[in-house]
């Protein structure tokens, strides 16, 4: 009798976007998820620092005496992280901002190493989650190409900051200017609007993030639904991880060591959900490859020698014919030499 079906199997079959879930699951424990958010983590909190240091210094310089939009972009990045760590990454721009001349060719190439290690780990993890073969890159060129992906994520990154501190700042200007500034539910639709905003800038660069990244060309329609996702998730840890550094900050060895520790999970988990929301894009229906059937196994020729004993059924049976007309013939020869 075959075994019953699991209340799992029956709850997959039965619910379409469960079993795309587990496939999602399967899929990046197979192609060790966990191990490349690890890396991810590793180079991100080690080229955070830098590459902030790097692009504040080269900011300041381009924007000296453009103090207003400087202070637009840096309080976009603080409002893209969980509160607690905005003071500790505003102390490093601070820093960067006001020692831009100090940034000397050792920072740049310590973030640049950095860097392209990040991305180089972040690339990888992308490829393998999306069931890509992993295969062996000339080094230079790839190095180049990871450049430039660094490149164009970190632009990406500061339009999406500018155009979330733009629309707040903006919203606030409209506000003013019609005198709603001080009504409570024009303050609550322009938080709306900027959540709005924040999301779709989020979502403009994850989009990028899923179906440019990958060393192999990606159907970048595909990543649309996953980018969503993505976008909405990246938003709720923010929410949980101000509620957890809010919480750890309450006690003077949390105030010490908490935006440390709270900076290395965000990494982390923001790493396994980038690396989740990836191998779900890719396991979705459009994304399946339908595996080619099985070969038949090798045929085996293994020729049969039959012995027998004795005659078979037919030679008998062409024996006892034989036999038969033999004796016709010796009898009419035996009638002649009688009768003479």
């Amino acid at each position: 009798m075959a075994d019953k079906e699991s209340f799992l199997t029956r709850q997959r079959r039965q619910r379409p976007w469960l079993d795309h879930l587990a496939r999602a699951g399967e899929a990046y424990t197979e192609r060790y998820g966990n191990h490349y958010a690890a890396a991810i983590t590793y180079f991100s909190v080690l080229s955070l620092f830098p590459l902030l240091m790097i692009a504040f210094a080269v900011a300041g310089f381009v924007l000296a005496g453009n103090d207003a939009l400087l202070a637009e972009m840096q309080k976009g990045i603080a409002d893209a992280v969980p509160a607690g760590l905005d003071k500790l990454i505003n102390k490093v721009i601070d820093s960067a901002i006001k020692n831009r001349g100090a940034v000397g060719i050792i920072g740049l190439l310590a973030a640049l190493y950095s860097g392209l290690g990040w991305m180089s780990n972040l690339r990888d993890a992308l490829t393998a989650q999306w069931g890509q073969e992993n295969k062996q890159r000339p080094f230079l060129s790839t190095s180049a190409k990871d450049l430039l992906a660094l490149l164009g994520l970190g632009l990406a990154l500061a339009v999406s900051f500018g155009l979330s501190a733009a629309g707040a700042g903006l919203g606030s200007w409209l506000l003013g200017l019609v005198g709603l500034d001080d009504d409570a539910w024009a303050r609550f639709l322009l938080l709306l609007a900027t959540i709005v905003l924040s999301l779709a800038a989020n979502w403009l660069v994850f989009l990028w993030v899923l179906s440019r990244l990958p060393r192999e060309q990606v159907n970048a329609r595909s990543a649309v639904k996953g980018a969503i996702a993505a976008a909405i998730g990246f938003e709720i840890l923010k929410q949980v991880f101000t509620v957890y550094l809010t919480t750890v900050s309450a006690s003077p060895s949390g105030q010490l060591f908490g935006p440390i520790i709270g900076l290395l999970l965000f990494a982390n988990f923001v790493s396994r959900f980038l690396l989740f929301i990836t191998a779900w894009t890719a396991t979705a229906n459009e994304n399946q490859v339908a595996e080619p059937p099985e070969p038949p196994p090798p045929a085996v020729i293994s020729p049969r020698l039959i012995v027998h004993n004795g005659p078979n059924a037919r030679s008998a049976a062409g024996l006892v014919g034989v036999g038969a007309v033999l004796g016709l013939l010796l009898r009419k020869r035996k009638r002649p030499e009688s009768q003479e």
